[in-house]
């Protein structure tokens, strides 16, 4: 399912086993120096020079700037600013392969399982599997993340 406007609901408003096109975004060259100049400065990040000479065969994004573009459009479209509430961790974070200057990627989310919360009736988890592919296809990041979000108060009186 393609997300035209951003989610604004509550937990029960996301569907599990369902999964969201969040969009795309591409990657270019200045941006992938200018992060890592800031935090992960490794020659194959910043120096297109150097990096020429590395395993890569040229400047690769830094797996944290690549996190955090998915990051950008999880909240521009999925997290709900309605009813999110924060984010207990992430699970499992892999960069399948690198990410390179002029690459077009492409961000989902499935939504793999949601559970109220035991101590807190007006909240609960959301589980969800974030993925990001390349303009061919190829998967190059994926994570298991957990996002915590307020119920529907009508949901949580009928619970009661």
């Amino acid at each position: 399912m393609n997300i035209d406007e951003k989610m604004n609901g509550y937990l029960e408003d996301y569907e599990v086993g369902r999964t969201y096109i969040l969009g795309e975004f591409s990657v270019d060259e200045c941006e992938i120096i200018e992060f890592a100049e800031k935090f992960d400065p490794q020659p194959f990040h910043v120096n297109p020079i150097a990096a020429k000479g590395t395993q890569f065969g040229g400047v690769i994004a830094s797996g944290y700037h690549v996190l955090s573009m998915a990051m950008r459009l999880l909240v521009d479209r999925f997290i709900s600013p309605k009813s999110s509430i924060v984010s207990p961790g992430l699970d499992e974070i892999r960069w399948h392969q690198p990410t390179r200057p002029g690459d077009r990627l492409r961000c989902q989310v499935t939504v793999t399982s949601m559970r109220p919360s035991k101590s807190k009736p007006d909240r609960g988890i959301l589980y969800d599997l974030v993925e990001l592919h390349n303009q061919d296809g190829d998967l190059v990041l994926s994570y298991k993340s957990m996002g915590m979000y307020y119920r529907n108060p009508e949901v949580t009186v009928a619970v009661k």
